[in-house]
C-alpha cells in the first residue's frame, strides 16, 4: 500500500484519537454528562422509531474507566471519530467493500431462504420505515436490517476479515442503512465515517477472542458482529461516548449463533442479520436513554469474553483498542471470487495454479491431501453429505471436486441438482483435511494458510503452498474487478440503470448531501 502526503491526513488527528482509547485504559475519565450530550445533537427525528424517552433515573448507570477501560476506549473511537481523520486509503477501500456488500445481497433476493424470510415478515409487520434491497418490500427498521443483514450472507459471497473471523459489510451497512432512512439527512461524508466505525470495531472483537472461538461452535460473524452493527448505528446517531457503552452493552447481550447451522440449514443465512439487527436495536435504544452492560468486554461473571470464551486468559482484551484510530482493520478486509466460506479459498486457488502448472483431468485423480490448521479442519474438513446447498458451500472436499469438475466455485456451481450429483460427491471423498502442526506452530494469522497434494494415479504427485487467498488483504483486488462482481451479481436481479446508479452514488459517497439518496437507489420503486 503506498501512502503520500497527498493521500494521507494530518497524523496528529489520528494520535488525538488513539490517545484518547489509551488514556481509557491507564486513567479515569471524567463523566459524560448532560453538556456532552448536547454538544452532539442526533439527526432531526423523523419516524416513531426515533422518538426520544427519558429513562428512569434508577435505571441509569455511569461507570468509571477503571471499571471499563477497553469498553470506554472503543466508544472515545466510535463516538469522535470523524471523516478528516480517515486515511483516503482507507476511504477508497470501504467504498469498494460496500459496493461488494450491496451485490451480493442484490443477487441473494431470489433465494428461497430469502423469499421465506421476506414472506414471514410481511405476515407480521406492515411498516414501511425502511427498504429491502434489491426490491420494492419495505418493512419496520429492525425487520429490513434483518433481512438486509441475511440478504449479504446469502449466498456466501460476501467478505471476510480474516483474523476477526467475520463478515463485516452483512452486519455493519444494514443498520448504518436503516439509520439513514428512519433519520434523513446524514451526508455521505457521516456515512461512511460511521461505515468506518463499524469495519473497525468488529474486527478487533474478533481478533480479541481468536480463532478458537470459531472452533468452540459459535458462528463469530453472529456473535461478534453485533458491535459492529451497533458501533456503525452509534456513529450514525452521532451518540456520545456514555451512549456508545450502552449501545454496545445492548448489542453484546444479544450475541447468538450455532456453527451447527452449517450442516444443512437456512439459519445460517440469518445470522448475519440478527447481528445487524441486534446492532441497530443497541443504537437506537441508547440513544434514547435504555442503558446496557457497561463493561460487557471486561465482566468476570457473564462478560462477552469469558462467557463465550468459558474462560480467563482464552482472549486478549488489549486487541480491542490496540491501534485503534491508527491502524484500520478495514484495509484487512478480504473480498471473496468464490462462492463459499473463505476457509476452503487457499485450497481451490492452490489447485488452480497446479493445475496452471500441470493439467491433469478429474479421471487420472488417485487422491487430494489437504494440510492445513486445526480450525480448517474442524470447520470445513468434515466428509460431505447433500444436506442442502449451505452445507456444500461450507465443506471443503465437495468444493474441490466442483472445481476440478466445472472450473469455477461460483453461483451457478451450486443448484439442487449438484448438491447431490454422486460423481462429485465421490470425487470429494478423494479429498482428506488434515491438522499439520507445522502450519499451526505459525499462529491465528496463518489460519486458512494450506499445503495442497494432489496424487495422480500414475504415481505423480502435485503440490502447492497458499498462505492467503485471492481478493484478501494482501492480494487485494482491483476496482475494476470488484466493480465487474457487483455489476454481475446485481445484474441478476435489477436494471442496469439502477446498477449503474448504485455503483456511482457508492463510488461517490462521499459528495452525496443526503445519504438516504443511496437507500432509495437500492431498493426497486
Amino acid at each position: 500500500m503506498v501512502k503520500s502526503e497527498e493521500n494521507s491526513v494530518d497524523r496528529r488527528n489520528f494520535l488525538k484519537i488513539a490517545a484518547g482509547s489509551a488514556a481509557a485504559l491507564v486513567a479515569s475519565a471524567p463523566r459524560v454528562g448532560a453538556q456532552e450530550n448536547s454538544a452532539r445533537p442526533s439527526h432531526e427525528q423523523t419516524s416513531e422509531e426515533g422518538k426520544k424517552v427519558d429513562a428512569p433515573a434508577t435505571e441509569r448507570t455511569t461507570e468509571t474507566s477503571a471499571d471499563n477501560p477497553y469498553t470506554q476506549g472503543m466508544a472515545t473511537f466510535v463516538s469522535g471519530l470523524r471523516y478528516e481523520q480517515i486515511p483516503k486509503e482507507v476511504i477508497d477501500r470501504i467504498k469498494l467493500l460496500m459496493l461488494d456488500s450491496f451485490g451480493c445481497a442484490i443477487y441473494s433476493v431470489d433465494l428461497e431462504w430469502s423469499r421465506i424470510l421476506m414472506r414471514t415478515l410481511q405476515q407480521v409487520d406492515s411498516s414501511t420505515s425502511c427498504g429491502v434491497w434489491g426490491t420494492s418490500l419495505r418493512l419496520s427498521a429492525p425487520h429490513a436490517a434483518l433481512v438486509n443483514g441475511t440478504l449479504v450472507h446469502g449466498f456466501e459471497l460476501d467478505d471476510i476479515h480474516r483474523l476477526g473471523v467475520m463478515h463485516v459489510g452483512a452486519v455493519t451497512l444494514p443498520s448504518l442503512l436503516a439509520v439513514t432512512e428512519i433519520r434523513p439527512g446524514m451526508s455521505g461524508r457521516d456515512f461512511l465515517t460511521a461505515a468506518v466505525a463499524g469495519y473497525e470495531i468488529g474486527p478487533r472483537v474478533g481478533r480479541c477472542m481468536g480463532e478458537e472461538h470459531i472452533g468452540q461452535g459459535w458462528h463469530s460473524a453472529a456473535t461478534v458482529g453485533v458491535f459492529s452493527s451497533a458501533a456503525a448505528a452509534a456513529a450514525a446517531l452521532r451518540l456520545s461516548k456514555e451512549q456508545t457503552v450502552h449501545a454496545l452493552g445492548i448489542a453484546g447481550t444479544q450475541s447468538a449463533g450455532l456453527m451447527a447451522a452449517q450442516y444443512g440449514s437456512m439459519v445460517l443465512r440469518m445470522h448475519t442479520g440478527r447481528s445487524a439487527q441486534s446492532g441497530l436495536y443497541g443504537g437506537l435504544l441508547a440513544a434514547n436513554g435504555f442503558t446496557g452492560i457497561v463493561n460487557v468486554f471486561e465482566s468476570d461473571y457473564g462478560g462477552f469474553c469469558t462467557t463465550f470464551s468459558r474462560s480467563h486468559d482464552r482472549f486478549n482484551l488489549a486487541e480491542l483498542t490496540s491501534g485503534l484510530g491508527a491502524r484500520f482493520e478495514t484495509m484487512q478486509v478480504s473480498l471473496k471470487f468464490y462462492s463459499c466460506v473463505s476457509s476452503n479459498h487457499t485450497t481451490l486457488d492452490a489447485i488452480r495454479a497446479i493445475r496452471a502448472r500441470r493439467s491433469f483431468s478429474v479421471d487420472e485423480v488417485d487422491h487430494i491431501v489437504v494440510h492445513g490448521s486445526q480450525v480448517t479442519v474442524d470447520h470445513v474438513g468434515w466428509k460431505y453429505r447433500p444436506a442442502g446447498i449451505s452445507a456444500a458451500q461450507l465443506n471443503l472436499p465437495f468444493c474441490v471436486a466442483t472445481l476440478l469438475l466445472d472450473g469455477n466455485v461460483f453461483v451457478d456451481q451450486f443448484t439442487a441438482q449438484k448438491i447431490v450429483d454422486p460423481v462429485r460427491i465421490a470425487l470429494a471423498d478423494k479429498v482428506k483435511v488434515v491438522a499439520d502442526p507445522d502450519i499451526m506452530a505459525r499462529g491465528s494469522e496463518f489460519r486458512q494458510m494450506v499445503r495442497v497434494e494432489v496424487f495422480l494415479k500414475d504415481g505423480t504427485a502435485l503440490t502447492e503452498t497458499v498462505e492467503t487467498p485471492r481478493g484478501s488483504e494482501r492480494s487485494f483486488a482491483s476496482k475494476a474487478d470488484v466493480v465487474e462482481k457487483f455489476e454481475n451479481l446485481a445484474g441478476h436481479v435489477i436494471p442496469a440503470g439502477q446498477v449503474a446508479a448504485i455503483r456511482e452514488a457508492v463510488l461517490n459517497l462521499e459528495t452525496l448531501p443526503d445519504s438516504s439518496r443511496l437507500a432509495h437507489f437500492l431498493t426497486k420503486q
